[in-house]
């Protein structure tokens, strides 16, 4: 019989959690007939590594890449950094690194890989990104503006598959009981129209635009869950709901178990992701809202615009636009059966299309490709 396929997955750590559920859809859902996985963290301590352990999946720490300076000393730090991935004869190595960090794929070599593979998760590119694309056997690309805008040379784009993030349709899910379960939770009126927005509290998430919108909707509530990823920016916001006098109608919960509760019992959930910044290939969460069956207001980004058409299953507004916002929560308010409408929408585009057992098919036909 012949044996799986050993495949490493690397990620920097589980600790921020986001980029390692994203990996974790793909390692739960690979047939453990024809694959066996592990992972390697720079760090253990994230929230993910008791699930990894209890899919008896071997979780280590090793630093998978090597400093690039001094030249001189490159070749002897990759070959150490290569030291504990090569006694466990890796067939292939998966990374989910976010970095350009292109001494990954070096080090894959080294360790005997028949192939390194990553997944391409921001908008983020400079010259490092062409040189670990090359090096690459494989790359999962999560939008189409990639495609055009970063894989298009034939080099590149004979080795990029379109794979974007999957969502458990299972546990992310419509629930018509989690809107009185939310509410009755954070305090909110019963009657109330409540926005969620699930991101950290970092500057590329755009908050600003979502409170100034809420300034001049009397009846709304927002809930802003997620990580204060910066101090200074959430203070900024916590400043801006009450100077605005709408302290109790912003509600900051911090990171939360509830996501799927939350985002099934809010009447929309809104990402005003900001461009200039990198952004993500394409926002999970967003993915989750329309699993849940809630009305998914995003920007008009990369991703996003991939998902959501306007009308059909969400609605997408201009970048850092408080009047477009307006005006899309304004309707939603006004009309609880487009939202419903829409809502079902995001529902069957999720089924449809971003399933994790798509994904991880995709990945496996990639995997078997490289080795074939």
């Amino acid at each position: 019989m012949k044996r799986p396929i050993r495949i490493l997955y690397t990620i920097p750590n589980f600790i921020t959690a986001g980029s390692g559920r994203a990996m974790m859809n793909v390692v739960e859902g690979l047939d453990r007939d024809a694959f066996e996985p592990s992972v390697c963290v720079f760090r253990k301590g994230g929230k993910l590594d008791a699930l990894v352990e209890s899919l008896d999946i071997p979780l280590f720490e090793a630093r998978f890449t090597a400093p690039a300076f001094p030249r001189w000393a490159f070749p002897r730090a990759a070959w150490e950094a290569a030291r504990p991935l090569r006694v466990r004869r890796f067939d292939l190595i998966h990374s989910f690194h976010y970095d350009s960090d292109y001494s990954e794929p070096i080090v894959a070599r080294l360790a005997g890989a028949k192939g390194w593979v990553y997944t391409k998760k921001n908008m983020g590119w400079d010259k490092r990104w062409n040189l670990r694309s090359s090096l690459a056997a494989g790359i999962g690309a999560q939008n189409r503006d990639m495609l055009r805008t970063f894989f298009a040379p034939r080099r590149l784009a004979r080795k990029v598959r379109l794979i974007p993030p999957s969502v458990d349709e299972r546990r992310y899910r419509p629930d018509p009981a989690a809107r009185a379960k939310v509410r009755a939770r954070l305090g909110i009126p019963d009657g109330a129209f409540l926005v969620s927005c699930v991101a950290h509290l970092i500057p590329v998430k755009g908050h600003p635009t979502l409170l100034q919108a809420a300034a001049e909707l009397p009846g709304l509530h927002v809930v802003l869950a997620g990580r204060e990823g910066d101090a200074d920016y959430a203070r900024g916001l916590r400043r801006q709901a009450h100077d605005a006098g709408m302290a109790e109608r912003v509600h900051f919960t911090g990171e939360i178990d509830y996501v799927p509760d939350l985002l099934a019992g809010s009447d929309a959930m809104v990402l005003p992701t900001v461009p200039r910044f990198r952004m993500e290939g394409c926002p999970v969460a967003m993915l989750e809202a329309m699993a849940c069956g809630s009305t998914c207001v995003a920007t008009d980004i990369p991703g996003a615009r991939d998902v959501v058409e306007t009308g059909r299953n969400g609605i997408l507004v201009a970048p850092e636009d408080p009047a477009a916002l307006i005006a899309a929560l304004r309707e939603l308010e006004s009309s609880p059966g487009l939202g419903e409408r829409l809502g079902r929408e995001g529902r069957r585009t999720i089924e449809d299309g971003y399933t994790m057992e798509r994904e991880v098919r995709q990945y496996e036909e990639m995997y078997r490709g490289i080795l074939d």
